[in-house]
């Protein structure tokens, strides 16, 4: 199968792009520079130029490929607050390469993530692929417009992926960010019990997911990328105050935003979710450690 990835020199590119050509796949991966098309062409793939806002691009090397994963996300804009910039640059870049799949029966494996259970009004209880909203928050839109593709004859997936992709890969992911300002507050924080919980997923076996989501899910399915279904924020925390030989402590809801930045609500959520479905479907089974032994594993706090 010749694949089309968007973001296949990021942090989860980097594993998928390996997982696909080691099936025995063919991968072309866009990229928006020349470091991105070495970093692509070093994985083995090929590199074809363009970023989101290419949506010509977009269209037709998806009509040219015998299916697509989109990974790639306004990240930039996310980071600067500007999440309503980044959905809007994903649902526009996801209608393009649908226009190019439009009645083929091909698949096309987009990306959310769990954070949008909480969004959607989901309190006391794991999150299930079952669990859809009617649409206008951050990124549910985008997985809406996924899911309906199979009335458009797309063999259409999104998988939801946990807040923490963790692995030695992780360069930029929210736990780096978590580590960064505990080092620069010395201290690692919680935010009151720190009982909230944060899924988690390997970010080897995310890629083993989108693999199995492209080569089999079926038309309008929803995915769950959680092998760790909730983690206490506060182990999260004492596992970096551990790690980096500092306190740790509790801190207000006020105090979230100036220790955790952009981070500030979302080190507050409670977002359990679980896999159940998702690993019946697929025969899925994550192999790669949790999260909490991935940060004793000591890569997250090499200089």
């Amino acid at each position: 199968m010749r694949v089309l990835v968007t973001g296949a020199s990021g942090h989860l590119g980097s594993a998928v792009v390996p997982e696909l050509l080691s099936a025995g796949h063919e991968v072309v991966g866009l990229a928006r520079s020349d470091t991105s098309a070495a970093a692509i062409e070093k994985l083995g793939a090929q590199a074809h130029r363009g970023d989101l806002s290419d949506l010509d691009v977009l269209r037709e090397e998806a009509a040219a490929s015998d299916g697509v994963i989109h990974l790639a996300f306004r990240h930039d804009l996310m980071v600067n607050g500007d999440l309503a910039g980044a959905a809007r640059a994903d649902l526009d870049a996801l209608t393009a390469l649908a226009d190019g799949l439009a009645g083929s029966g091909k698949p096309l494996v987009g990306t959310g993530g769990t954070a949008m259970l909480v969004i959607g009004g989901i309190v006391g209880r794991p999150g299930t692929e079952h669990d859809t909203f009617p649409g206008g928050g951050y990124r549910i839109d985008a997985e809406n417009f996924v899911a309906g593709l199979a009335s458009r004859g797309v063999r259409s997936s999104i998988v939801r992926l946990a807040p923490t992709v963790h692995s030695p890969l992780d360069r930029y992911g929210f736990i780096t960010a978590i580590i960064a300002a505990a080092r620069r507050k010395g201290y690692a924080a919680y935010v009151g019990e720190g009982a909230n919980r944060w899924p988690a997923v390997h970010t080897l076996d995310a890629a083993v997911l989108y693999r199995l989501a492209l080569e089999k899910a079926p038309a309008g399915t929803r995915l769950h990328g959680a092998a760790d279904e909730g983690v206490p924020f506060q182990q999260i925390a004492a596992a970096i105050g551990h790690n980096l030989d500092i306190p740790v402590r509790s801190i207000s809801p006020a105090e979230a935003n100036d220790h955790f930045g952009f981070l500030g609500s979302f080190a507050q959520m409670d977002n359990p979710t679980s896999s159940a479905i998702t690993r019946e479907l697929l025969g899925w089974t994550p192999t790669h450690p949790g999260l909490i032994a991935d940060l004793h594993e000591g890569h997250y706090f090499q200089a």
